[in-house]
């Protein structure tokens, strides 16, 4: 079970979740992102997010379509999240799909 903290930036305070690693974060519609992606490969017992990042999220796999594989994006970069990956080059990418949608 891990321990999920968000800041709610509606009432600038944290919250603390319990979920299980199939249950959906905090503030995620459709189960669209299951803690267990959020997770990734990280060992750490208590994860952290803010409530504009789960909505941003939702946003962006409802524009996007279909799932969206989440990879090292929630991961801390001494766990080899990001690595020498671009954030500007996946985030052109990411733009260029949605965009190709329309």
């Amino acid at each position: 079970m891990a321990k999920i903290k968000v800041f709610n930036n509606d009432t600038n305070r944290m919250e603390t979740y319990y979920r299980n690693e199939n249950e959906a974060m905090p503030y995620n519609t459709n189960r669209t992102l299951l803690v267990r992606e959020f997770r990734g490969s990280s060992n750490s017992n208590t994860l952290w997010t803010t409530k504009r990042a789960m909505q941003s999220w939702n946003s962006t796999r409802y524009l996007y379509g279909a799932p969206i594989p989440v990879g090292f994006a929630f991961k801390r970069p001494w766990e080899g999240g990001h690595g020498n990956q671009s954030h500007d080059l996946i985030h052109t990418v990411e733009h260029i799909k949605i965009y190709n949608r329309r």
